[in-house]
């Protein structure tokens, strides 16, 4: 079933997410959700509070990338298996460089900023079926993680802008988050008038 997606503005979007166990109600379900409504709005990942849930989960599907010709081998390699669900992920450590990359979101649609992240994450979590991972990512990989973790952490990629780029780009917010914006898929605006 596809899920409208939380719009900024939302305070459910500013929560941090709570763990949950493999008693959540319905998970399989809810994953199976969270997918299509990822495809259909063609996002790279989908974290559940942009569907209003505060719990620590979301997935990636980054395999997209696996076709982009400006990555190398080693890179499109692993992007052709990087669809993953994350239950209870934590970041353990950061490090490397930080480094630009133009970011968007789908509760944030029509703007796109570049954003610094650090270039290596270590990271625990555990997949659908409650097995604990431990895994080092870098790069592209590491950037969509980072993203979709900072969603379970009520973290937006526009909290991370100047102070500047945050002015400049006020009014669209705002506006998105009273629904004047055509996302293309599916949304919940929290200031909509009725």
């Amino acid at each position: 079933m596809i899920l409208p997606i939380v719009a900024y503005g939302d305070p459910v979007l500013r929560k941090v997410g709570k763990e949950i166990d493999k008693d959540y109600p319905q998970l399989e379900k809810l994953i199976a959700d969270m997918r299509e409504t990822m495809y259909n709005a063609n996002g790279l990942g989908l974290a559940a509070p942009q569907i209003g849930k505060d719990i620590r989960l979301f997935i990636i599907d980054a395999s997209p990338f696996a076709e982009d010709e400006d990555l190398s081998e080693e890179e499109k390699n692993f992007f052709k298996d990087f669809n993953r669900v994350f239950i209870n992920a934590k970041i353990v450590k950061e490090e490397g460089d930080e480094w630009a990359f133009n970011e968007g979101c789908l509760s944030i649609p029509t703007i796109n900023e570049d954003v610094f992240r650090q270039e290596t994450v270590t990271i625990e979590y555990q997949d659908e079926n409650f097995e604990k991972h431990t895994e080092t990512l870098s790069g592209l990989p590491a950037r969509v993680f980072q993203h979709e973790y900072d969603h379970i952490e009520g973290i937006l990629f526009t909290d991370k802008l100047s102070s500047l780029k945050k002015r400049l780009i006020k009014k669209k917010l705002d506006n998105i988050s009273k629904g004047k914006v055509n996302a293309g898929y599916r949304m919940r605006f929290p200031n909509a008038k009725r």
